[in-house]
């Protein structure tokens, strides 16, 4: 089965800079320019991503832990109606 990885907004300048080293390292591999939306280039970008997300996850939730107050706001699913 397939786990789903939220990314966390931090994570998308790292995210953007992958995808424009892969766009240009595939170009390099076949001789000719292709876009970041290459099927080949899509899937060496999940695989990485897909590789280092934990690693960037522990890093930010350190970071989130060193600042004063509360880490993240929690928020309960809704009750459900007991008088059915």
């Amino acid at each position: 089965m397939v786990q789903l990885q939220h990314l966390n907004y931090r994570e998308l300048p790292l995210v953007e800079k992958i995808i424009r080293d892969e766009t240009w390292l595939e170009g390099e591999r076949r001789g000719h320019p292709v876009g970041p939306d290459d099927p080949v280039v899509r899937a060496k970008v999940c695989e990485i991503v897909l590789r280092v997300a934990h690693e960037w996850r522990e890093k930010v939730v350190a970071e989130l832990d060193a600042r004063p107050g509360p880490r993240r706001i929690e928020v309960s699913p809704p009750e459900q109606d007991k008088a059915a």
